[in-house]
């Protein structure tokens, strides 16, 4: 009998993300407590600007982002932030999306399921994913049962279950 695969992945959903930043631009400008803030949020090349005149009104920005993304059922973990910095006029933050594996990250999930996973399961690394294989369709299971039980800092995906 052949080995049944899948793939470990983490991929981001430009679109949907997209559509989480449209919601929050509509938001920001229809609240209340955002009026006469000069509260902002954009895209800038591969990443997200927030911008306002204090730092708890930037935080409060990237508060209803975050909410928006959860409900369209995307990571949070995909948010790479540090705190605001002064800028020209208030302050600003610059958000970065993490899309893929890091090489540290798939050598992070490969010696998961090497040092935790069943006996017999194999691990191979290729480029931005990590491909799991075994005999036993249970064991892959159990795989993807310990990496989704695993409080690990980048979102994971299962692809291509064969």
């Amino acid at each position: 009998m052949a080995d049944s695969s899948f793939d470990v992945v983490s991929k981001l959903d430009k679109q949907e993300v997209d559509n989480a930043l449209n919601q929050t631009i509509k938001e920001v400008q229809q609240r209340y407590d955002f009026k006469g803030t000069d509260a902002t949020i954009e895209w800038s090349g591969e990443g997200i600007v927030v911008s306002a005149s204090s730092d708890d009104r930037v935080l409060a920005v990237v508060d209803v982002f975050q909410s928006k993304l959860i409900r369209r059922q995307v990571s949070i973990k995909v948010l790479d932030f540090d705190e605001p910095k002064p800028a020209s006029k208030g302050s600003r933050l610059d958000i970065a999306l993490k899309d893929g594996l890091s090489s540290d990250d798939a050598k992070k999930v490969a010696k998961i399921v090497r040092d935790e996973g069943p006996k017999g399961v194999k691990t191979q690394i290729t480029g931005d994913e990590v491909r799991v294989s075994s005999k036993s369709r249970d064991d892959l299971q159990s795989v993807i049962s310990l990496l989704k039980g695993k409080d690990l800092e980048f979102p994971v995906q299962f692809v291509n279950y064969r």
